[in-house]
This record gives C-alpha cells, structure tokens and sequence, in this order.
C-alpha cells in the first residue's frame, strides 16, 4: 500500500492564526478561552469561548469573495491558503485529476442560517441574500477550496458531529492509500460562537457556565461540567510519499491509521462502557499495521464533560489494557476548547508537531484528581520527550468514534 504523508498545514484557531503562533501557544501552555465578544452574554448563563482573534477575512481572502462566504467557511479557506502555501505546490506541474479535497464541519453556516432568518423574519423572505444557500450548505468549504485550487479529484464533505474532520482526514488518508489520488486537501471548520450556537448547546445543559478562563475547559479534572465552545479550522495537505520526494516537498509525519466505527447508543451521549471507542482505537492501530503497544501518545477527545473524559479512559483501558498506564493521554481542548467539526483537524496539527518536535502537550488548569480518569494526562507542564506514534481520538455526537494513527517521519 501506498504511503501518506503531511506536506501542508495551516490553521485559524483560538490560540493562533497561523500553525506556528499556535504550536508556540501549545508549547508554553497558553489558554486561549475567555470572555465571549462576538455578542452580547447579558442573558446568557455561558460567558465564555474560545472565540478566533484578529481575523480579519477581508484581508486574507478579499473583501468580495469573503463577503459570500460564512463566517466557518472563511476559517476554512483562511488555514487552506496557509496550508497549500506551506506545501509549495507548482500548480501548474500538477495533475489536478489526482487532487482532491474532503473537508468536514459538524453544523456548517449556522451564522449565515440565523442571520438571514432573522431578516425574512423582519423584512419579508424576498429579501434574503441570494447567497443563503451556498453560504450556509455544508459543503461549501470544500467546493471553494477546490475551486480556488483547481482539485478536480474527489470533493466532499464529511459531517460526523464533533468526529467530522478525523473522519475527513481518515477518508482523504484512504483515498491516496488506495491510489484514488496523489494529493488531498482535509480538515475541519466551524464558526458556532454566536447566540444561536451558544445557546443551542446551553439548552442541553452541555456548555460550562464556569466564568473563570482557567477553571472552564478541564479535562479529566473531577470538577469538570461542561465543554467549552470554540471555534476556527484545521487543514492538512495529505500527500502519496513518493508524489511528495520526487518534487522535494518538506516532510511534517506520516499518517498510518483510520478507524471508524459507531456506538449505536444515544444521539449525545457515548455508550459508558467505552466499547464502541475502544474497538475504534484498535480499527486503527490494526489499519496502521501496528501493535497496540507501539503508540507512545493519544491526544484525547478529552471535552471536559463528564460521561465523555470518564468513558474515553475507559475505552483506552479496554483497547490498550495494561499498557494504557504508559502512555501519555493530553486533551488540547483544555487551551482551544472544543472546535466541534474542527476539534480533530487542529488536534491531528498538533499530533503531528507532538511527534516531529519531541513534545508532548499538556492538559492544562488540572487541580482536582477523578478516580475515574487515572491515566497519564500530562498534567499542567508539556514533556520534551521524544515519540514515535501517536493517536488522536474524535468523538461524536450520534454515537461516531474516529481515530487517526501518526507516525514520526524518518
């Protein structure tokens, strides 16, 4: 089988606009959540996101063409120009037949949605945008990626919940494996931090009302009562290895694994014996063409919700057994908060910068131990500490588990 490796990356997120003020943020354990700004919190029980900062779209992708898009699909195509121009393609050597893009976002333009409601509402239907519907569809993040580049190859979009971009990255992962095509262009976006989105989700009661940055998103903490919304884009450049050598493209990992499975349990909650995560981790160690106990590392869907930190560790006990308590279990989520359909293609950046860089990234603001969630979570302080294989899990809402195998480049 072919192999794949990561020649691109970029990202628009609450930590950084760019992979590497990102990394950096990662490295020194910065917290990016604070007080919401987009709108007005006033009779709002949530306060607080992790809101993107300083993006300004018209700037990065021009005023007209950024105007036509929602607000996640201008984080998309944001981190995919910084990715495509970190992969230093010559667009005119390529066949663009062998390109492709599978992008994902759990909810799509729900700001676009809520907006031009609110103006049929007020001013009568026949006077919303001609732009509603291909503003606000979900796929349009990938088709204006493809149209931008010219990747004629497979497009689409993948929407799993918060398990979308592993499942975009895993699928892209696949395609170039089986030999469908050379390059793909995957990840994940989503722009929720407005009243809508916010309060759809504190309706649930699965948002923290916590109004303290530093004690909101904690994951695996015995304290913890909620996630944290966030929101941006994640996109990696997914390219067949010997494609990538023969132009002289710069290496960042390997990608080796994809699982991807369902509980068949709850439409929000995952199944609390942790076995749908548990047979998901171990579809891609198997796909991967490794043992169990060659992974070194998992970054953790690790939310901060109660029934998600305690199951995933339930679920890594049962697919790695005793070898669980060796490895190093992070949740970045604890600094971006949870990026929904974006969640997975931030964190498979920063598995990948994990295992080319020799660090291991904290679980940040951790106080309170929970008996429940005993495994190694790398507790406040990242770990210079080299590794070699690492997983990264994405859980989502409807039961969906995918998890994604890297491998250190060499």
């Amino acid at each position: 089988m072919r192999r794949v490796v990561i020649t691109g990356m970029g990202t628009v997120n609450p930590l950084g606009n760019d992979v590497q003020s990102t990394w950096e943020a990662v490295k020194n354990g910065k917290c990016g959540i604070g007080q919401i700004t987009h709108f007005d919190t006033t009779d709002f029980k949530v306060k607080l996101a992790g809101e993107v900062k300083n993006f300004d779209a018209a700037e990065i992708l021009g005023a007209k063409e950024s105007r036509r898009m929602d607000v996640y699909t201008q984080y998309a195509c944001a981190a995919a120009k910084e990715a495509m121009e970190d992969a230093a393609f010559d667009l005119e050597k390529e066949d663009h037949d062998r390109m492709g893009c599978i992008m994902s976002s759990g909810i799509g333009g729900l700001s676009t949605i809520a907006e031009e409601h609110g103006k049929g509402e007020t001013k009568g239907y026949n006077k919303i945008s001609p732009y509603f519907i291909p503003m606000s569809i979900s796929n349009m993040a990938a088709g204006q990626i493809a149209i931008t580049y010219g990747l004629k190859g497979m497009c689409t979009s993948v929407v799993t919940a918060c398990a979308s971009s592993n499942n975009a990255i895993g699928d892209s992962f696949h395609r170039i494996r089986d030999g469908y095509e050379d390059v793909m262009v995957c990840g994940g976006a989503e722009g929720t931090v407005i009243p809508l989105g916010i309060g759809g989700f504190q309706a649930m009661k699965a948002l923290c009302t916590s109004e303290d940055p530093n004690r909101a998103s904690i994951p695996f903490d015995k304290e913890r009562h909620g996630f944290v919304m966030g929101e941006g884009a994640g996109i990696l450049v997914l390219e067949e290895l010997e494609h990538a050598l023969n132009r002289g493209a710069k290496i960042y990992g390997e990608i080796v694994g994809y699982g991807s499975n369902c509980d068949a349990y709850h439409v929000t909650a995952p199944n609390p014996e942790g076995e749908g995560g548990a047979k998901c981790m171990a579809l891609a160690v198997k796909d991967a063409g490794l043992e169990m106990d060659d992974v070194d590392y998992i970054n953790a869907h690790g939310t901060s919700t109660s029934l998600n930190d305690a199951g995933e560790t339930l679920a890594i006990k049962k697919a790695f057994g005793d070898h669980a308590y060796k490895l190093k279990v992070s949740s970045t989520k604890s600094m971006t908060g949870h990026l929904l359909g974006a969640a997975g293609a931030v964190e498979a950046i920063f598995t990948t910068l994990a295992l080319r860089d020799g660090f291991v990234p904290a679980t940040i603001n951790y106080r309170e131990k929970d008996e429940a969630c005993d495994l190694d979570i790398v507790p406040n302080v990242g770990r210079n500490e080299k590794i070699n294989v690492a997983l990264s899990n994405a859980l989502g809402f409807g039961g969906h588990n995918a998890s994604l195998v890297f491998r250190r480049y060499a």
